[in-house]
């Protein structure tokens, strides 16, 4: 009996193994992908290579800088902030209540030109403090209306400028609603001076976001008008001067171009302005400049871009110089072993 019970047991135990699964292993299949060992360019950051790097980034930087600043600086511009001036002096203690009675609101201005500027000379409208990003004033828009005449009514997303005496407002919303509505008269020599205000806004914009079969209806008909009316028997898509305005603006100072003047214009001359200054800024501290500015290969006058370039390049500069220094009166061997820390204080103190 005694020399049958160990082989017994020891056939329980291989059944056992035999029956138990295997456990799955969650070790992932090696692959040198997996594991990172794929070839790689690793390379090593030696003070040369340092140097040389900072040297060439400033090499390129500096001389981009200095060329767009003086890209910059051969741009001409004329600034004139009106909003002050174009109220009488009895009532600039109450503005508002100037700019909402029916008192006239005509105003001259001139402008003198100190360097040559050649054609096309463009006229923008800048207002300061004016937060057309405002979250609520953005999405007050009906873009399907705008682009589809079957969608006239579509006013959902435009309070509470939607609907007027009962129907439905074509452009509705807060941003159409405030159109810009001051206006400009050039003369020079007592003659005047035409202002070209087609192809202002972006073809892109003409030909999608604005039907040619959308026209205005029910516009700035409510008690309270906000800005611009508009011709109702023109189509939105030919209205450009919406659609300048429609393209809301990131920064709460902006500018917004209102034509072009196609003539050169001579050192010395006086230009003749009469405006109408019509659009409110007053109830909210804003300010309004009439701009006559020239272009050039890099765009309109902006010494951001220059300043940058040389900043960064000077950096740059600034830091190979440093490194040179430090590297020929302080040399090490890369990789130096004396250096660790545990050699440097072989105690651990």
């Amino acid at each position: 009996m005694s020399s049958n019970t160990p082989s017994s047991s020891a056939g329980g135990v291989g059944s056992a193994d035999s029956a138990a699964p295997r456990r799955n292993s969650k070790r992932p299949k090696y692959s040198k992908f997996t594991q990172q060992e794929l070839p790689a360019c690793k390379p090593i950051l030696t003070p040369r290579w340092v140097i040389s790097a900072f040297m060439l980034v400033s090499i390129v930087f500096i001389p981009i800088g200095v060329v767009s600043l003086f890209a910059s600086r051969d741009v001409v511009e004329i600034i004139d902030r009106y909003e002050t001036e174009c109220v009488p002096e009895n009532l600039r203690d109450n503005k508002v209540s100037f700019i909402q009675s029916d008192a006239n609101k005509t105003c001259t201005r001139k402008l003198r030109v100190k360097k040559l500027m050649k054609q096309p000379i463009y006229v923008y409208y800048q207002l300061d403090n004016f937060y057309q990003n405002h979250r609520r004033y953005v999405k007050s828009r009906s873009d399907s209306q705008l682009k589809d005449n079957s969608s006239w009514n579509d006013v959902s997303s435009c309070k509470p400028e939607d609907m007027s005496n009962g129907q439905a407002i074509v452009p509705c919303g807060l941003i159409a609603w405030s159109l810009f509505n001051d206006t400009y008269n050039f003369s020079l020599n007592n003659q005047q001076l035409e202002v070209n205000k087609r192809g202002i806004s972006w073809k892109s914009d003409r030909d999608s976001k604005f039907g040619n079969d959308v026209f205005p209806r029910n516009f700035q008909n409510g008690t309270l008008i906000g800005g611009k009316t508009l011709d109702p028997t023109v189509p939105l898509s030919k209205q450009e001067d919406l659609i300048v305005w429609m393209r809301t603006a990131a920064l709460p100072t902006f500018r917004k171009l209102y034509g072009k003047i196609e003539r050169d214009l001579q050192p010395n001359e006086t230009i003749h302005v009469t405006l109408e200054n019509n659009y409110n800024t007053y109830s909210f501290n804003g300010k309004k400049k009439l701009v006559l500015s020239t272009t050039s290969w890099l765009g309109g006058k902006n010494d951001f871009l220059g300043i940058a370039y040389l900043t960064v390049g000077g950096l740059c500069f600034f830091l190979a110089l440093s490194f040179t220094v430090v590297y020929l009166l302080k040399p090490r061997q890369l990789g130096d072993p004396s250096y660790l820390s545990w050699n440097r204080n072989p105690g651990g103190h």
